[in-house]
């Protein structure tokens, strides 16, 4: 297994980093005014890896796919011998943004990321044509994406089954609902490939109508970042462990949390960094992918905040959800997603919540309740826990709410700051 780069010495990069970079920066019009970082024997170091500039979604839509087609290659014949596929990333923070992914680039390397976990590997030994149930946004998932109603045959991508048509779960009709678990029992899945909100709301479908899908052997929760909450709640409803797969369309998965709960990096999948990590070691995620030669990320700002544990090469992570998302106390410290959602640890009655600020020192917890909500005293506990943690001795409501809009991505965000945080040391 390659080791996680090494930033504190200068030394020539290591594999396969150290012959895919020097190729990249001279190669991809994207990286050529890097190319300077390429040394007389041909490799880089590491000092002139760190002096490379971060690119984000903005520099991929630049001039694509001419940003990254080297010269002599032509777009169409990539697509007219099958060798590429062109994607959207889902906008969750920005607007969409195109992607150039090798063939089979996907399936590969969700499968490297899966085996970290010992459970899950030994499921996929167990059943090489394991059945997934995917219940995410319809906008766009993984290799799919559709809009209408499309037939149950047209949701059917290889051994997965898409079940949901509408990116508003909190809308979902019994109707409708019921329509997914009978798809879902008749698919007969070895696991559920979740948004944890969506799959929530779908749990506690099931729970009310006594559904139960006996195959069922484990959750992964992706898309966005999973909550306690809806952990809580996929957990209990279908008797299974759910089990965090962390990455983006981008990138693919850098992270699975393993059978020990630790989110152990996918080393043959990307190269980590951590930048301006703050006095905690919480920082911002940087991306350097290995295995998309057609459209290579070099030190890409992926937007989320990470923990590292342990030295690089034997690297567990934590990860703390957006940089946008982070909160900013009175005394100018931040506040993270996994910080803020920690407050709801051990607690039931809440199905999905938002944290809103309006305006600047003032918030608003709104909240959809799990059957008859939580009661006063888990309430004002709660709201004790909220206030310490985001140093609010007044201005911070708890409102109940029947539903919680997505963003137009249908995804859905915990936390809405006033304004972005500032970076902290």
């Amino acid at each position: 297994m390659p080791e996680t780069l090494d930033l504190t010495h200068d030394t020539v990069l290591p594999p396969p980093l150290d012959t895919l970079l020097p190729r990249w920066l001279t190669e991809v019009p994207l990286y050529r005014a890097g190319a300077a970082a390429v040394g007389p024997d041909g490799g880089v170091t590491t000092a002139a890896f760190r002096r490379l500039p971060f690119i984000t979604k903005r520099d991929i839509r630049r001039d694509f796919p001419r940003n990254f087609l080297r010269a002599g290659v032509d777009l169409d014949a990539l697509l007219d011998r099958d060798l590429v596929e062109l994607e959207h990333t889902s906008g969750t923070s920005d607007e969409r943004t195109p992607l150039l992914l090798a063939r089979g680039w996907w399936t590969e390397q969700e499968e490297r990321a899966l085996r970290l976990n010992r459970v899950v590997a030994g499921v996929l030994d167990e059943f090489p044509s394991a059945r997934r149930v995917t219940i995410v946004s319809p906008v766009c998932s993984g290799d799919i994406c559709y809009q209408g109603r499309p037939s149950r045959a047209e949701r059917i991508v290889g051994r997965a089954l898409f079940v949901n048509l509408s990116r508003h779960p909190f809308l979902w009709s019994d109707a409708e609902l019921a329509r997914m678990a009978a798809e879902a029992v008749e698919w007969q899945p070895q696991f559920l490939d979740v948004d944890p909100v969506y799959g929530a709301r779908f749990a506690l479908y099931c729970k009310h109508a006594g559904i139960r899908l006996p195959s069922l052997r484990f959750i992964l929760a992706s898309y966005e970042f999973v909550s306690v909450v809806h952990r809580r709640i996929l957990e209990r409803v279908f008797g299974v462990p759910v089990f965090n797969l962390y990455g983006s369309t981008e990138t693919g998965h850098l992270l699975m949390e393993d059978d020990r709960g630790d989110m152990a990096p996918s080393h043959a999948t990307a190269w980590l960094e951590e930048h301006e990590s703050d006095a905690r070691g919480i920082g911002e995620l940087i991306v350097t992918t290995l295995t998309n030669d057609y459209m290579p990320l070099v030190r890409y700002r992926i937007g989320d905040l990470v923990e590292r544990h342990g030295p690089p090469a034997n690297a567990t992570y934590t990860v703390h959800g957006r940089v946008m998302d982070a909160f900013s106390t009175p005394a100018n410290s931040r506040v993270t997603t996994r910080e803020l959602d920690a407050c709801f640890a051990g607690m039931a009655g809440v199905a999905h919540y938002q944290m809103v600020e309006p305006t600047a020192g003032q918030w608003r917890l709104r909240f959809v309740p799990e059957g008859n909500g939580p009661g006063a005293a888990e309430l004002a506990g709660l709201r004790e826990r909220l206030a310490d943690r985001l140093g609010a001795a007044n201005g911070l409501s708890l409102e109940p709410a029947d539903a919680l809009m997505p963003e137009s991505s249908g995804k859905f965000r915990l936390g809405y700051p006033h304004q972005p945080p500032p970076n902290r040391r």
